[in-house]
């Protein structure tokens, strides 16, 4: 049903996902992310959001990714309807796929990178994702961006698109999280909403408001 990629990007921390389906809501229901902590995709035929909430606090307590993935998968008797991807903010990673997941389902790996997905046309729309993610000279948003398409254009979801999202997380910026949960051309959509968020004023006012780093910033005073 699904596809999503995870990346970290070693130079400046940042850590992302991006997910795309042919169902309602994909970045309601699958992506999850902390800065300094890591990001998880769960997903499948039968979802949990209880494992992506869980597997950030687990992160967030010092657990590898490897192991919180492990760890969700073998205590959940319908672990084999659901998948689990998890990078953690030292660029460990975990990925499960259940053994009922709707074919083809699976995961590839690369350093600091995973794509994991569900009912695709085949392995080559991780493969194709992973390939585009690796491009090093752009920030690590446009990255992700062109790995959905670049997996879309690979086979995407065997049924079509339907949703896309995209999440970046940095200590010294505020959250990216875009969505689109419901459209006919959802890559599209989220290419122009991606663009007015990185236009004024969108932009201009995320110079003021407070993140990990600079949790008291505000704006300017007048005069002063």
């Amino acid at each position: 049903m699904t596809y999503s990629i995870l990346c970290r990007d070693p130079e400046t921390g940042a850590l992302g996902g991006a997910a795309a389906t042919g169902s309602l809501c994909v970045g309601g229901w699958v992506l999850r992310g902390a800065a300094g902590i890591g990001v998880s995709a769960s997903q499948g035929t039968a979802p949990s959001t209880l494992w992506g909430d869980a597997a950030q606090s687990r992160m967030a307590r010092g657990t590898s990714a490897e192991a919180v993935v492990s760890d969700l998968a073998a205590a959940d008797p319908g672990a084999a309807y659901r998948q689990l991807a998890a990078l953690d903010a030292r660029g460990r990673i975990g990925d499960f796929t259940g053994e009922r997941s709707v074919g083809w389902a699976g995961a590839r790996t690369a350093a600091n990178a995973v794509a994991v997905g569900n009912m695709l046309g085949g392995p080559r729309v991780l493969e194709a994702a992973l390939e585009a993610l690796m491009v090093r000279n752009t920030r690590l948003d446009l990255r992700l961006l062109d790995a959905l398409a670049a997996g879309a254009q690979a086979g995407g979801d065997s049924r079509g698109l339907l949703s896309a999202a995209l999440l970046v997380v940095r200590r010294d910026a505020a959250p990216l999280t875009l969505r689109v949960d419901h459209s006919h051309r959802p890559l599209d959509d989220l290419l122009r909403l991606h663009a007015q968020a990185m236009a004024s004023p969108y932009i201009d006012w995320l110079d003021h408001v407070p993140t990990l780093d600079q949790p008291y910033r505000r704006p300017a005073e007048e005069g002063k």
